[in-house]
């Protein structure tokens, strides 16, 4: 039998019968193994490829994620109620301790800076979003009162 089909896109197909997953060079065009998936009518290798190029569409365009970062101070007492409440998309990063500089009484109290992001909304029109304020932000310098 001669088969007069380019043999670029017929490695994948081959492998993808020998072994059931689909192996893809970066630098091979995912639009052209469909097109020999589709001439060989292999109806889950078409599926597979047109879910693959699908998917690779929406994460181009999205295009990268971008983060906005808050810091937050916040004594040891208050730590484990501020992390727990954090609500909206918000997520907790890193935590800072900036030692015992603020007294309560007789006792020293822990501050700390508290690292939160989100992820910005992307809007259809192309318009960045603002993530909503949920987050109580303190002065980093200065007495509490």
């Amino acid at each position: 039998y001669l088969i007069d089909r380019d043999p670029t896109y017929f490695g994948p197909i081959l492998n993808y019968l020998r072994h059931g997953k689909l192996i893809l060079n970066k630098e091979l065009a995912e639009e052209g193994v469909l097109e020999e998936a589709e001439f060989y009518n292999i109806a889950s290798l078409v599926r597979l490829v047109k879910e693959r190029i699908r998917d690779n569409e929406s994460r181009t365009s999205q295009g990268p994620v971008k983060h906005v970062y808050r810091v937050l101070q916040c004594q040891e007492e208050e730590l484990t109620q501020m992390v727990s409440t954090m609500s909206d998309g918000w997520k907790f990063e890193q935590l800072i301790s900036i030692g015992s500089s603020y007294n309560y009484g007789n006792e020293d109290q822990a501050e700390f800076l508290c690292v939160v992001s989100r992820e910005l909304n992307n809007s259809t029109n192309g318009i960045v979003k603002e993530p909503s304020e949920k987050a109580k932000v303190r002065p980093l310098l200065g007495p509490r009162a």
